[in-house]
């Protein structure tokens, strides 16, 4: 019996931001596949991994969008996370094994007092169960394989550090504002130290990454919905006006310059061009141009000159 030619599914040209609320128990990985079974773009990738055990936002990016994700991925980051006391984990969530127990409860005024300690640039060793390259491999590779692992301290960013709520003595809510490489887990784990006592993360959501809030999140649950009642005939391009976000919301915290159609033409092979009108900087390290509030390309601005590093195809 002569075998059945697979026919592959047609790839659909998609630009722009999906913002996931990823549920709880999945990887962003398996959520990211979900995204592609649905959408079928020709490219697609995410911008910031939310470990199995966290929810929340998850900024997909499709297309020409993916070219701007280190704007989102340098951005400041949310996590609202709640923290018990009393149990130190080798992995300072649920997932891992109990290695150090207390019986001290701290007080909310205990925990508000030592707050400010943990904000502003701070030093923090990562969790052993982290992503972090010791020697080529993997942290949590090698931790898992039972081999001993010392990470260094490293300085990173806590823009805010709040108490949100203690709903009971075993345990408190707190929101962080953070910068790049920050670990929640491993701020729960040296508050408790602080305290005098032991702690792990047993919840965690991210509310905010770069330009993308709460305000922009999409539940999986209403994208699978919504790709189920399409219409016969309706394509992908419905859950796309209905779910994607354009592609110049990522960069909301650059410099913006609208240039003419002879101008864009020219940055769009790679030329660079001179800036015109008084509005015009005269330098910028990252800056991105657009005509008819198209992006044309990402570049930077030296005398006035935007020399273009990624030109958009849109």
């Amino acid at each position: 019996m002569a075998r059945q030619k697979q026919v592959k599914r047609k790839k659909n040209v998609i630009n722009g931001w999906l913002v996931l609320d990823k549920p709880y128990g999945i990887t962003s990985n398996e959520a990211l596949g979900k995204i592609k079974r649905i959408f079928s773009p020709q490219k697609v990738g995410h911008a910031g991994t939310l470990d199995p055990r966290a929810s929340g936002l998850l900024p997909v990016a499709f297309g020409e969008a993916t070219k701007t994700v280190p704007f989102v991925m340098d951005g400041r980051k949310v996590y609202r996370f709640e923290v018990t006391w009393g149990a130190e984990t080798d992995t300072d969530d649920t997932e891992g094994e109990v290695i150090a127990t207390s019986e001290t409860r701290p007080s909310a005024d205990a925990i508000g007092a030592v707050l400010r300690e943990f904000t502003g640039t701070i030093m923090q060793v990562p969790p052993k169960f982290s992503a972090i390259k010791v020697a080529g491999e993997r942290a949590y590779d090698l931790a898992r394989d039972g081999e001993s692992v010392e990470l260094e301290a490293r300085p990173i960013d806590v823009h805010r550090l709040d108490l949100v709520d203690c709903p009971d003595v075993d345990r408190a809510v707190f929101e962080a504002e953070c910068g790049k490489g920050t670990y929640v887990r491993a701020l729960a784990r040296d508050l408790g130290r602080r305290l005098g006592t032991c702690g792990h993360v047993t919840a965690l959501r991210r509310l905010l990454v770069g330009p993308f809030g709460e305000q922009d999140l999409i539940d999986l649950e209403d994208i699978l919905e919504a790709s189920t009642e399409l219409d016969e005939g309706e394509g992908v391009e419905v859950l796309v006006e209905e779910f994607v976000l354009p592609v110049r919301d990522a960069m909301d915290a650059l410099v913006e310059v609208a240039v003419s159609l002879d101008d864009a033409v020219r940055i769009r092979k790679g030329m660079a061009v001179l800036l015109r009108g008084r509005e015009a900087p005269l330098n910028s390290d990252v800056a991105f141009t657009s005509h008819a509030n198209v992006p044309v390309a990402i570049g930077s601005i030296e005398k006035g000159r935007f020399q273009p590093t990624r030109v958009f195809n849109l």
